[in-house]
């Protein structure tokens, strides 16, 4: 079977932000400074961890993998934003949005499972200290990161290969500055009932199931920390986790935002630029998060820049 259909169109609209000429100068100097810290950021983590031996464990492992997935994840969609803004095109053709979509939702997913696996390495540091070592080997950590790749690949393809089924007659303007699965199903002129089923249930699997798995970690560990009786102990213990569960926080605070809040009557623009939360500044943010909570990242920075004494 083959996989074109009935479009009967080539290319779509990504109509972004503001579209007044004053504002892109503005526009593009601060989507391509976020982008720059972002990748900075993000790849700084993966050679401190790549030169610093005493950061290979799980923890900093899952780190590494998260910073990675991170300047994927941004690189999916700003670059094609700032090249609009500069050609002043907001032109996307077809193929190249489904390729948009697809690793769009490849790295969200990924970004998701990560998040979880380690919440669930933090869980097993706190709650079963002794058994740590043993049961977070290096093997099951590479495991982890696979299985979150696999499912994440798997259903990135499943709901793009359901988006080539669509037809797209009129309304080629999507009211966003990327390729965005739930309104390119909402631009379809076919039936999209599977679609919006599809993506209702994975939603509920795929991010309600590792969110309730975040949730019950920090459960257990908070319930362990309350145990410890020295308060230097419970600082210890709280602070090995306190960046993670900032980055948590940040990541599906700004992510629940926005789908909340695209319910609700507004401008095409203002839902742009609420997903720039999530898209753009979650990202950015977090080496920021972990090297400024962490000391080990600090010590590993400091060792990176200045050379052993």
């Amino acid at each position: 079977m083959e996989l074109e259909n009935d479009t009967r169109i080539s290319e779509f609209l990504l109509l972004g932000f503001s579209e007044k000429p004053e504002l892109q100068p503005f526009l593009f100097g601060l989507f391509l400074s976020l982008y720059l810290v972002t990748i900075f950021g993000n790849l700084l983590i993966i050679l401190v961890f790549s030169s610093d031996s005493h950061l290979h464990t799980p923890m900093y492992f899952f780190l590494a993998n998260l910073s990675f997935v991170d300047i994927c994840f941004t690189s999916t969609t700003i670059p094609k934003l700032l090249v609009n803004i500069q050609t002043q095109r907001k032109v996307i053709t077809y193929k190249s949005c489904i390729m948009q979509m697809y690793f769009f939702i490849l790295f969200i997913g990924l970004d998701n499972f990560l998040l979880t696996v380690m919440a669930y390495d933090r869980f097993m540091a706190i709650c079963h200290p002794l058994h740590y070592t043993v049961i977070m080997n290096p093997r099951l950590c590479a495991l982890l990161v696979l299985v979150s790749w696999i499912i994440s690949a798997l259903h990135s393809l499943l709901e793009s290969l359901m988006v080539l089924q669509l037809s797209f007659c009129t309304a080629l303007e999507i009211p966003h500055f990327f390729c965005e699965l739930n309104q390119m199903i909402q631009l379809a002129c076919s039936d999209t009932f599977l679609n919006d089923l599809v993506m209702y249930c994975a939603t509920v699997l795929l991010v309600g199931a590792p969110l309730a798995g975040v949730l019950y970690s920090y459960s257990k560990i908070l319930s362990s920390i309350r145990g410890i009786s020295s308060a230097q102990g419970k600082h210890k213990a709280f602070s090995t986790c306190a960046s993670h569960l900032s980055v948590v926080s940040l990541f599906y605070c700004t992510g629940l935002g926005v789908y909340l809040s695209s319910d609700a009557p507004q401008s095409s623009h203002s839902s742009a630029a609420a997903s720039v939360m999530y898209t753009v500044v979650t990202p950015m943010l977090n080496p920021f998060i972990y090297s400024l909570r962490n000391k080990d990242i600090k010590e590993a920075l400091t060792v990176f820049f200045r050379g052993k004494p």
